[in-house]
């Protein structure tokens, strides 16, 4: 074996332990190079996506979106396939117990259609489920499917408690996730669905943080979750302390999970609450929308230090710090809200925190809440990690879709690709202009010709980092429901370690 293969396992086995959700192979090829001159850019070849069981509501009605961009270097096998969390283990021995049994067929339940399995790079594929009996899903991708392979998942419900447009993009396993604003207040109903996709257990601990430090519960410690099963956990179970403002920490111990909390509101509708990016000195929160009526931040530092935040609001027109509220001091270990009321004033807007002095990790997201009286409905935005090399956004229509992209340093240049349809359409491409400072809202570019759900892809072409969030919206009975989710980088690709000895003369 020679050094360049080493290096490329070595490079996916890492990958594989840090992100727990994307694989390299590394090609053992007769003749190749025996040293690496640089590191290079290489599609990964196995991705693993979790969806959470959508909704306790019998009317609630569900659909899935699957898509994997076109990505250079890839091969021409591999397939991307959505399968009930709680099937048969591999082994045949019904890990998930009787209550994800289905009837033999991939991802399909009494209730629901068969989920997505998609068919081919480059054009999406949809799946719908409805009521209270749609499981968790378990999805993996390999070949030409992995690199940057999506899945949206989207509920309606159209009465009741978190009524109105849930959304959450399916994220990978991982074994640390941090959620900033889930509540155990009176009118909230927040569960953690945490989902196991392996053989063997799972053992977590879920760690609570209100205004006062860490809520004391030993009712969150070593839970188990089964093999390919799924969890939803009540957090109003695990303290008898109710608090409007809450940083969750889902801490696995053993093995790995997909974690999103579902944060429902008696009065103000609901969505799902995604993880925030990994605790950093600043941060960014992309795509408020331009008619929010109400805007809450809730952050949180894990660490004994205190963080002192500025606060600035990146506009169409530049970076505004809204009127008293330039600053947010966080308590060490303790979770701080502040609200920012209509902070965006009909335009679009993305919040930008920065350290006025020492950097202190913190970990933050907004609660927004858009309409008036008993027809309000509310979203999540958690701070997110900049688009990188490429992000996608699954499950678009032609109406009710904005794309929201910031470069809060540097100007830069986005090209925005819109896919084929999923049952028609020519894809399309459009380049656009950020400024530095600003946020701009965009009515995304849409296939020609389109037929059912598309998917947009964004990828920088230049200039400083760029962040996103795509809204969906669909007004139903006068509650205007919507759903942000952010445009992290997909890491469809990995950096291979440049070789710098060859080993082919241990060969034998």
């Amino acid at each position: 074996m020679n050094r360049t293969t080493l290096s490329l396992i070595a490079g996916a086995t890492a990958l594989a332990a840090v992100t727990g959700f994307a694989a390299l192979s590394a090609p053992d090829t007769p003749g190749a190079e025996s040293t690496a001159k640089a590191a290079a850019q290489l599609p990964v070849e196995r991705t693993s996506l979790l969806c959470p069981a959508p909704s306790m509501s019998d009317i609630a009605e569900t659909s899935y979106t699957s898509f994997t961009p076109v990505t250079k270097g890839t091969g021409s096998g591999g397939k991307a396939e959505l399968r009930a969390a709680a099937q048969e283990s591999p082994d045949g021995s019904g890990a998930g117990g009787d209550k994800g049994k289905d009837d033999g067929q991939s991802g399909e339940r009494k209730t629901g259609k068969p989920m997505p399995t998609s068919k081919e790079p480059g054009k999406p594929v949809t799946g719908d489920s409805s009521g209270a009996e749609s499981p968790a899903l378990v999805g993996t991708a390999d070949g030409r499917f992995a690199p940057g392979w999506t899945v949206q998942q989207t509920t309606e419900v159209a009465a009741g408690t978190g009524r109105g447009l849930q959304g959450v993009n399916c994220t990978a396993p991982d074994t640390s996730f941090w959620f900033a604003g889930a509540s155990t207040a009176a009118d909230r109903t927040d569960y953690v669905h945490l989902t196991n996709p392996d053989d063997s257990a799972a053992v977590v601990d879920i760690e609570l943080y209100g205004k006062d430090g860490a809520l004391q519960s030993t009712v969150g410690e070593g839970i188990t979750v089964q093999p390919h099963s799924s969890e939803p956990v009540l957090l109003s179970t695990l303290t008898d302390e109710e608090q409007t403002n809450l940083t969750v920490h889902v801490n696995v111990r053993s093995g790995r999970v997909g974690a999103a909390v579902q944060a429902l509101d008696d009065k103000l509708g609901g969505d799902w609450l995604a993880a925030s990016t990994d605790p950093s000195g600043s941060l960014v929160l992309p795509g408020i929308p331009k008619d929010a009526t109400s805007v809450r931040l809730v952050a949180f530092t894990p660490g004994d230090a205190d963080a002192d935040l500025k606060l600035r609001l990146a506009s169409p027109s530049g970076l505004i710090t809204p009127a008293g509220n330039e600053t947010v001091h966080v308590k060490g270990g303790m979770t701080t809200a502040v609200d920012l009321g209509d902070v965006t004033r009909g335009e679009a807007g993305s919040l930008v925190l920065t350290p006025t002095d020492r950097s202190v990790p913190v970990v933050a997201a907004l609660r927004v809440v858009r309409g008036k009286g008993d027809k309000q409905e509310t979203a999540f935005i958690p701070a997110t990690r900049p688009v990188g090399t490429r992000a996608t956004s699954a499950a678009n229509s032609a109406k009710g879709s904005t794309l929201s992209l910031t470069a809060p340093d540097r100007a830069a240049t986005v090209e925005v690709t819109a896919s084929a349809g999923s049952e028609g359409g020519t894809p399309v491409s459009k380049t656009y202009t950020i400024k530095a400072g600003t946020t701009q809202d965009i009515e995304p570019p849409v296939p020609g010709g389109l037929k059912g759900r598309y998917a947009l892809t964004v990828e920088p072409k230049s200039g400083g980092p760029v962040y996103g969030a795509r809204t969906l919206t669909a007004t139903e009975g006068g509650v205007p429901g919507f759903t942000v989710q952010t445009l992290p980088d997909d890491r469809g690709t990995v950096a291979v370690p440049e070789a710098d000895e060859d080993l082919s003369v241990l060969q034998k």
